[in-house]
This record gives C-alpha cells, structure tokens and sequence, in this order.
C-alpha cells in the first residue's frame, strides 16, 4: 500500500506533532469538560523550523504587517472538519452551517475550489486541523464503529486531495489551525489594526458590539460591513463574488472573514483584488458579534488567562 503524503511529510522529518503552547492562552476551562479529545487538539502538525507556538504566532504577524505595509494579497484559510468532508464530496459538510446544497452542487464547484487553493498555496496561508485524532487510519469491522468520531483519517484525505491537485503544504504557506484564533484574540492584533481601515465580510455585523471589543484592547479600527449569505457560500460564490467585492471599501487594510467552506474563495479572491491580507476569521467573528452560540460555544485558543476584554 502506498504512503499517504502525509505519511511522507513525518517520514522526512519536514513536519512533527508538538504541543501548540501559546503565551497566555489557557484552554484549561475547556479541555476540563472535553478532555480526551480537546488534548489531542493541542498537539498538532510544526513544520521543522519552527520551534514553539510563540513563533508561528509572531510568523504570522509578520507576513500580515508586510501585506498591509506593501499592499500584497495575503489569503489566509482555516481548514477542518467541514472542509475535509466537502472536499470528500460529503453532504457531512452540512454540520452548523449549510455548505452545500447536494453533491453534484459540490461537484461542479470543485474547479473554482481547486483553482483558490493553489492560488492560496502560493500567496497565502493554508491553516488546517492536523493532528492525531484526525490522522489515524480507518479500520473495518465492530471495534471501528466503537472509536471515537475524531478518531478518523479526514486529515489524511484532505493531504492526498491537495497533492493530488499538485498542491503541498510548506514551511512558507502552512501555519496550525488554532494560531489563527489565538492572533486574532490577541493585543498583538489589535495594536496592528489601531486606525486601520477593517472590513468584516460575514452574514452577520453588530457594529456597536464589535467596536467595543476593539476599545477593550485601545484599538479603534474604522469597521466596514460586506454581507455575505448566511448559506451554501461554497457553491454559488461566483454568482455572488462581484456583489461581496463591489461592497468592500476601496481603502481597506484588512478583512476578517465568515463564510463557512466558501470562506475560501472569498479570502483568495478579496486578497488578490485589493492586494490586502484576508484573514478566514470564523468563530471570532461569532465572539466579536456576541454570537458565540452560533459556533455552539468557546473554541481551543480564545481565552486567555488574563482576559483584556469583556464582550
């Protein structure tokens, strides 16, 4: 049987598994109620030039400072559950969010997927959800049907996927999961977009509650809103592209983005036209709204141990 590519990328030495520690962050709270499967999150996919959390954090930063300082496009995306299963060609895609309508929907949207993901590999970050839980090969038979659900190999798929389209994840254009979440919530953030130009392309904007949470950090971006449906963003992004495009103010710095499997193409595409970073933003978009039912509460790496804000 042939090695999966990510079999390769452990066998080289390019990638580990290491405990993803970021300064002030505490997940405690939140692995007390979910632990066996929570604790495995913290352990994820390094590349083998970075040695802590800390420093994908700060890489990070970097690569979104010198995109607004020199207007170059910088996609980021995060990758998980419902992107693997979409990119199976699964309706299991459909978890909080409705991504896709059948799988001949996803089908034919595949191209315009595949066409994104290469362009994100090359000017921006892919961020997707690699660790042991997700890595584990499926077995057949009883015991299979006792393990638990994250026990899977959905990461795997998702690997061969990009290889097979040419795609790899590198030292350059991979960054874990969870360091998006942990930047976002971060001052280190806040301080960049302090009198920045922000737009939030989303289904849903409280501007008043979104504004607070940047004055508890002393940031006071200028916020924009470009709507986004609340659905099925991953199949009818073309019908929908210039309309979200068309609304974003021609001087943004940087957009936060919430838009389920689709947020892909929309980070990619945003980032190319107005040459900005476009950060996939997700369930932080759902804490800056006040709306952290929606992503059916809290979330690894968004609470810090001592909090700064109170939204």
């Amino acid at each position: 049987m042939a090695a999966s590519t990510f079999d390769k990328m452990i066998e080289s030495g390019e990638f580990r598994f290491h405990h993803l520690v970021i300064g002030n962050i505490d997940n405690t709270q939140l692995i007390r109620v979910n632990v066996s499967d929570m604790i495995e999150e913290e352990f994820c996919l390094f590349h083998k030039n970075i040695e802590t959390g800390d420093e994908y954090v700060k890489h990070l930063h970097n690569s979104i400072s010198l995109s607004i300082a020199d207007r170059r496009p910088l996609p980021v995306v995060r990758f998980a559950d419902g992107e693997y299963a979409f990119y199976r060609h699964s309706l299991h895609c459909n978890g909080l969010y409705r991504q896709a309508e059948s799988v001949e929907a996803i089908r034919n949207a595949m191209p315009i997927h595949v066409e994104a993901l290469k362009t994100l590999a090359e000017q921006g970050k892919l961020a997707p959800l690699i660790f042991a839980g997700n890595t584990r090969k499926k077995k057949n038979g009883f015991l299979s049907m006792l393990r638990r659900s994250r026990n899977d190999d959905s990461a795997i798929d998702f690997l061969d996927f990009l290889s097979c389209e040419g795609i790899s994840l590198t030292g350059r254009n991979y960054v874990p999961f969870y360091v998006i979440y942990a930047y976002l919530t971060s001052q280190t953030f806040a301080d960049l977009i302090n009198g920045r130009n922000v737009c939030i392309v989303n289904s849903e904007f409280n501007g008043e509650s979104c504004t607070r949470w940047f004055s508890a950090f002393s940031s006071h971006p200028e916020i924009s809103f470009a709507e986004v449906p609340a659905s099925y963003v991953a199949t009818r992004w073309t019908t929908i592209k210039e309309a979200v495009l068309g609304s974003i103010p021609a001087r943004t710095d940087l957009c936060l983005v919430g838009a389920g499997v689709g947020a892909l193409m929309a980070c990619v595409d945003i980032a190319v036209r107005f040459a900005i970073p476009v950060i996939d933003a997700g369930h932080v978009l759902n804490m800056m709204n006040r709306r952290e039912d929606k992503s059916n509460g809290a979330r690894l790496y968004t609470i810090r141990k001592l909090e700064k804000h109170s939204c």
